[in-house]
């Protein structure tokens, strides 16, 4: 350690650290626009100058100036503010000065030096700089005057995305950021880049002109467009929610977002269901919310339990959910199931369907093996937490399914489950990576699990794990990376067949003679029954919409305060940013009304009480926000004929990363995003 007195103020940093970095441990703060924390050290905008006693006697670019022990600087000093406004003199001679016009003003970091360090004048006379605007694809909007060559989005697109799209041309005054050939950006986590300018030239396409920072309300949420659980802000305006931005959680997704969660905002006021509806004649009317529960309550009440069944879809909140369980258990069903794509999940232990090394763990690994999952789609926040230990560490990382571009070296090791087997019984040459890894990791995708023998594979996934040292009273390596934000918490209330019950492919057909779907759109409307009446409770008219018998509007996300469990385990909560359109409510009063028209009224009338209901039930639900670590002190695996595993290769559970829910479906941003990466050339704006 090295003790550093900055500006009297003296503190013990750790070897190698830098002037910036010491003085963010004193509570000094130092402007900057190229540095930042989460990146390499650039030092090129020079803001952060300051002066150090015994060195040469000339400002010192604090970002990338290593601290030595008895080391005093100083931050404010008349060398030092001079300096700092001869920066910001330079900053602005070419910039174009367009505030007023401009997406970023107030929240623009060079706004905000400005006003510290800026001048009322210029000494600079000749002509402005004058730079082409790049076309990015549909989701970046460049206004290449006002860049001051920080590099930040450079620096982020290559190293934390992994996809090394943009890059500087020329030198000097010439320098231009730019893809070089115009194309869109290739990477699932480009809208980052939006929050990293620290000026206007890179902001949000589709929110353009849309709003002022200091007009919208800001709401603290949860995502549930995968099932990573990023921390999100929603920013809305009266009725309307604007724009999505991340928030910070180290443990989950640091300070980044993914595009699909970021941008398919406009998907929540398009296709809305904002009535009840029911189905006379073979056409749907619209309806009151008591013809619509009289005509539920008519077919239900001659219905015996076994010929009842619902699901729940991937969006879903744990209060909707247990709403909808405790519905169904008066009514005497078993018939429950979460599993739209047929995902052959053991709820018998938690342990066998969560991302149990945490996100965070996943630094701490040293050997890798993805089994059936392309995270890249499925969860791009936690693939950049993969290639950030891959980066670190260099670990070696095995993938059995598709071969496909991660972002990060991976040894191909085949499509097919046999090669699992060869690894439990030491026939494949990879076994030794694991083995002699001090904390391997297995991770287990939807796409090795929604198939006939996905009971297997779990199970020769766990062996494998226990067979390697992943299962150890200190370590956990077995984790499962689900794609449905709303599958864990469904799991972990017993949203799945009770005894003698029916999981999904049996209720459909004509199973049951009544069908409950909650938000359910991934059900293939052509394996529902001729004859099953269909109830279909959500916020979009999609594909579980179409088919049904009669329409209840619910809320989506942002519409309603819920409780989400991530892919490991984690329990959060969002808030309610907006009120739900027309005569939409939230889902779980929605059956806690149509209960008492039942005659079957559910124990809870508050949130508060339907929220004690769900710790009563599992609690883990009293955990929020918190998730221990725990190892594995049971080996004993899912239940799974690992020598029954078939001889057909893996498939990706998401081929299409944009549109994978009805929010993102309905959305002309995330359809604008599938056409710039299907053509081969991106079309003019």
């Amino acid at each position: 350690m090295a003790k550093v007195t900055i500006d009297g103020i003296t503190v013990d940093v750790a070897n190698g650290s830098t002037i910036l970095q010491a003085a963010e441990q004193a509570g000094v703060e130092i402007p900057r626009f190229c540095y930042h924390e989460r990146l390499s050290i650039a030092g090129n905008c020079r803001m952060c100058l300051v002066e150090v006693e015994k060195a040469p006697p000339k400002p010192i670019a604090s970002c990338g100036y290593p601290v030595a022990d008895g080391m005093v600087v100083h931050t404010d000093t008349p060398m030092v503010r001079n300096a700092r406004r001869g920066v910001m003199e330079f900053l602005l001679i070419n910039h174009p000065l367009d505030c007023p016009i401009c997406d970023q003003g107030g929240e623009c970091d060079l706004q905000d030096q400005a006003l510290g360090y800026g001048m009322d004048h210029s000494r600079y006379a000749e002509n402005k700089r004058a730079v082409p605007d790049k076309n990015l694809g549909p989701l970046v909007k460049t206004s290449m005057n006002r860049c001051i060559h920080c590099t930040r989005c450079i620096r982020f697109i290559t190293e934390i995305a992994g996809v090394p799209d943009l890059g500087a041309t020329a030198r000097g005054e010439h320098m231009e950021v730019g893809t070089y050939v115009e194309k869109a950006l290739g990477s699932e986590l480009s809208g980052n880049i939006i929050d990293l300018c620290p000026v206007g030239a890179l902001t949000s396409k589709p929110y353009a002109f849309v709003a002022r920072p200091w007009e919208l309300a800001k709401t603290d949420s949860i995502d549930v467009l995968d099932a990573v659980g990023c921390n999100i802000r929603i920013d809305s305006r009266g009725p309307e929610v604007l724009r999505i931005l991340p928030r910070i959680n180290e443990d989950v997704n640091e300070e980044w977002l993914g595009d699909k969660s970021r941008f398919a905002v406009d998907g929540l006021k398009r296709r809305r269901l904002d009535r009840p509806w029911v189905r006379e004649n073979g056409k749907l009317r619209a309806a009151t919310w008591d013809e619509a529960f009289a005509t539920i309550a008519a077919k239900l009440k001659p219905l015996a339990g076994h010929k009842i069944g619902a699901i729940a879809g991937d969006l879903c909140d744990a209060e909707s959910m247990l709403a909808l369980k405790d519905l169904m258990d008066s009514l005497g069903s078993v018939n429950l199931d979460c599993r739209q794509d047929g995902a052959r999940l053991d709820p018998a232990r938690r342990d066998f369907y969560c991302f149990n090394t945490s996100i965070a763990g996943i630094e701490e690994a040293d050997a890798l093996l993805i089994v059936g999952s392309n995270p890249r789609k499925e969860a791009p926040v936690l693939n950049a937490r993969i290639r950030k230990a891959w980066l670190h560490s260099g670990m070696p990382i095995g993938v059995i399914g598709p071969d496909t571009d991660l972002t990060y070296a991976v040894t191909q090791l085949g499509m097919r489950p046999v090669v699992l087997s060869n690894l439990v019984h030491d026939t494949h040459p990879f076994i030794k990576v694991l083995q002699e890894a001090k904390k391997p990791m297995i991770i287990v995708g939807q796409g090795a699990l929604a198939r006939p023998d996905g009971n297997s594979v779990l199970a020769a996934a766990w062996q494998l794990a226990a067979h390697v040292g992943a299962l150890t009273p200190e370590w956990h390596g077995f984790n499962v990376l689900h794609t449905a934000a709303a599958r864990v918490g469904a799991l972990d209330l017993g949203f799945v067949p009770g005894p003698n019950g029916k999981g999904m492919n049996a209720m459909l057909g004509d199973g049951v003679d009544f069908l409950w779907l909650l938000g359910a759109d991934s059900v293939d409307p052509a394996r529902i029954g001729d004859n099953t009446f269909v109830v279909y409770q959500g916020h979009h008219g999609d594909v579980g919409a179409h088919r049904a018998d009669v329409i209840l509007p619910g809320a989506a996300y942002t519409e309603k305060s819920g409780t989400y469990v991530n892919t490991e385990g984690r329990v959060q909560r969002g808030l309610r940013a907006v009120y739900p359109p027309g005569e939409a409510r939230e889902d779980w009063t929605i059956l806690r009304a149509f209960s008492a028209v039942l005659g079957r009224t559910l124990p809870y009338d508050t949130i508060e009480a339907l929220r004690a209901r769900l710790e009563q039930v599992n609690p883990v639900f009293g955990r929020v926000g918190h998730l221990p670590r725990f190892g594995c002190s049971d080996q004993a695996g899912p239940t799974g004929d690992i020598t029954a595993l078939s001889d057909a290769p893996f498939v990706a559970a998401v081929t299409n990363y944009y549109q994978t829910d009805p929010i993102s479906r309905a959305s002309p941003t995330m359809a604008a995003c599938v056409a710039a990466q299907t053509t081969p050339a991106l079309a003019a704006e």
